[in-house]
């Protein structure tokens, strides 16, 4: 018997369903039917092409792009990367912010290098398996900051210490401040160019990496006042980033929490405000004036 006038698998068919490749009447597959490395592949049904589009929320990291999988074998990596950001930023923004006189972050380079950086690492992988492009950018990225802010921290690397690169003889002086300004700065841009693409998001999740910008802006600021000799201005810099920092680090674990709170483990859910220009938005003002006209 031909091949292609086989009847269809049961998985086969419901691929199909998923797929709008429907099977014949009598139950033959169709020609172009997709291969069984596809169809028993766990991603298989991740993004059909005729899968709708859904507004954008923070909770899964989602800035707007298609909907998160119904039946997927993966769970929602985005609360654990977000937990790992959020607490990350919260120990050294306490710091900037000279919280109870603690002014040295070496405390922040354990996180930095393990939950901060790896954890949250993994998390922008598992981002990628299950087909968010921005949250594996994003988390993958911050998770790649925070072990490169671990390996400035620590003292055996000496990369910014007494006696390194920056403190030789003949470097000029406050060049490893200028150095640590350009590496904020680069994430500040970076942060930028994230902060974009969730102006059609929700307002959590846009003030999320808002607030994360402006304190990437200020702590490379700061660096730079520094490297000039202008230490209160640098102070006062530093401070402002940790304020923002701290800010973020809130944002972040309110996002995560509104990823993982459903009518199954929690008594409430959180709001995202979803902006009046978002798709939810317009949604949402169709349904009122629709129940004003109906009323």
């Amino acid at each position: 018997m031909d091949d292609n006038m086989k009847p269809m698998p049961a998985v086969e068919q419901e691929y199909a369903r998923a797929t709008g490749m429907a099977p014949a009447p009598n139950g033959t597959a169709p020609a172009a039917r997709a291969s069984q490395r596809d169809l028993y592949n766990p991603m298989a049904f991740i993004h059909p092409d005729n899968e709708r589009r859904l507004p954008a929320f923070g909770g899964e990291f989602q800035p707007g792009l298609y909907k998160s999988v119904e039946a997927r074998k993966f769970a929602n990596p985005a609360p654990l990367g977000l937990s790992a950001f959020a607490l990350t930023t919260f120990v050294l923004s306490a710091v900037n912010l000279g919280v109870r006189g603690v002014n040295v972050p070496n405390i922040a380079v354990p996180l930095a290098l393990g939950y901060g950086g790896l954890v949250q690492l993994l998390a922008g992988m598992w981002e990628m398996a299950v087909g968010n492009t921005f949250g594996a950018t994003a988390l993958s990225s911050y998770g790649g900051f925070w072990i490169a802010y671990g390996v400035l921290l620590t003292p055996n690397w000496n990369i910014l210490g007494e006696g390194g690169p920056y403190t030789a003889e003949g470097a000029a002086p406050g060049m490893g401040d200028s150095a640590l300004g350009f590496f904020l700065t680069g994430w500040f841009i970076f942060t930028t160019i994230l902060l974009l693409c969730t102006l059609r998001s929700t307002v959590m999740f846009f003030m999320l990496f808002f607030t994360l910008d402006l304190a990437f802006l200020m702590l490379a600021c700061g660096a730079f006042a520094e490297a000039d000799g202008h230490m209160e201005a640098s102070h006062k810099l530093h401070q402002a980033g940790g304020g923002f920092g701290m800010v973020a680090a809130f944002l972040a674990w309110y996002n995560a929490f509104a990823g993982i709170a459903d009518s199954s483990n929690s008594f409430f859910l959180i709001p995202v405000f979803h902006f009046p220009w978002s798709e939810k938005g317009r949604e949402d003002r169709i349904a009122a004036k629709t129940e004003r006209e109906n009323a």
